[in-house]
């Protein structure tokens, strides 16, 4: 059975060539009586190779290197040179056709007939630049559904998540009184982890949250983190930004978590994290940078967690945003994003 992107690319491909047989019949049957079967079929094969040239060449070129970047004069310059060889080229290739196979004797392009060529091939770039126009605004739609949906799986996601929480809060709040005189740091950890599930449950679902919030959910967040860990591992995290600002919840959570989850060599017990947050030119730039854990499988440093924060952030941002993974000199693992601040 054929895999549904080869299928669907099949079917594409099969579409594109009906299409043309039928352009190329109907101009068969358009000259059929007056220049017969045969001078008919190869004009009208030599029509659609030529036309496919400037449909395809348009279409899959000059738009997506030219048009889309907004380097109108390149896509001018190279539409009329597109134009001009295959206007010409289909004339004289007419030309060649006829005088070598059916004419008795030769015959030559006038001025008309240079016109005459050269404006249907424009009605045929016309035409491919509105269908090319056609593709990028019903793939925008397309676009704009699924990112829709797939906002509207997320919340309801983070909806589910939210069950019984003041059942939750009261049990957590029942258990901290109960250990802040026989285990503060139990305590500690007990009120820490509540803040946690709070921002779940009042900030998960907003559209934004102060960055003074999402700073203390990650301060909370690696608290606990390091009261589980031995040795503590060496963190530093520099910010210098305006804590008012908003950014949408849970954005900054993924890189923290995949230090904590993939980076932390326990084995050594020589953990160093830093981390910085810092506004630039109204845009919010997070990096994080860990010691390698060597002992961990490469494979696991890139999980499904950065994954899924560059599908939310295409979601949120489209292409305005900078996500990058990398290793410096084999010994720190790299996590760097900047996005636009509203």
């Amino acid at each position: 059975m054929l895999h549904k992107p080869f299928s669907e690319k099949f079917r594409l491909l099969w579409l594109h060539f009906l299409v043309w047989v039928s352009i190329g019949i109907i101009s068969f049957f358009s000259m059929l009586q007056a220049d017969g079967a045969g001078r008919s079929a190869l004009s009208a094969c030599n029509s659609c190779v030529f036309y496919a040239l400037i449909v395809y060449g348009n279409i899959n070129f000059l738009y997506p290197r030219f048009y889309q970047k907004k380097k109108f004069v390149l896509y001018l310059l190279g539409a009329i040179i597109l134009l001009v060889t295959a206007g010409l080229g289909r004339g004289y290739l007419s030309l060649y056709i006829r005088n070598e196979t059916f004419a008795a004797a030769p015959h030559w392009l006038d001025t008309w007939s240079h016109i005459t060529f050269l404006l249907s091939v424009s009605t045929v770039f016309i035409l491919s630049f509105v269908f090319r126009l056609a593709m990028a605004y019903f793939t925008l739609k397309q676009q704009s559904e699924k990112i829709l949906l797939q906002q509207s799986q997320f919340e309801l996601r983070l909806l589910k998540a939210q069950v019984q929480p003041h059942f939750l809060f009261n049990t957590l709040n029942a258990m901290y009184y109960e250990a802040y005189m026989e285990a503060p740091r139990t305590a500690l950890l007990i009120e820490r982890l509540s803040d946690i599930i709070r921002y779940f449950v009042d900030q998960g679902t907003n559209e934004y949250v102060a960055l003074a919030t999402e700073i203390q959910f990650l301060d909370n967040y690696i608290a606990l983190e390091k009261m589980r860990i031995k040795p503590e591992p060496e963190i530093i995290f520099h910010r210098s930004i305006d804590d008012q600002r908003k950014i949408p919840p849970m954005l900054l959570m993924t890189f923290v978590e995949n230090i904590f989850k993939h980076g932390i060599d326990k084995i050594s017990g020589c953990n160093k994290i830093y981390i910085s947050l810092i506004e630039k030119e109204q845009h919010l730039i997070f990096q994080t940078r860990n010691s390698l854990n060597r002992h961990a499988d490469p494979r696991l440093r890139q999980g499904l967690g950065l994954k899924n924060l560059r599908q939310r952030l295409t979601i949120l941002y489209g292409k305005n945003f900078d996500l990058h993974i990398t290793e410096e000199t084999n010994e720190y693992f790299v996590a760097s994003l900047k996005f636009p601040l509203t």
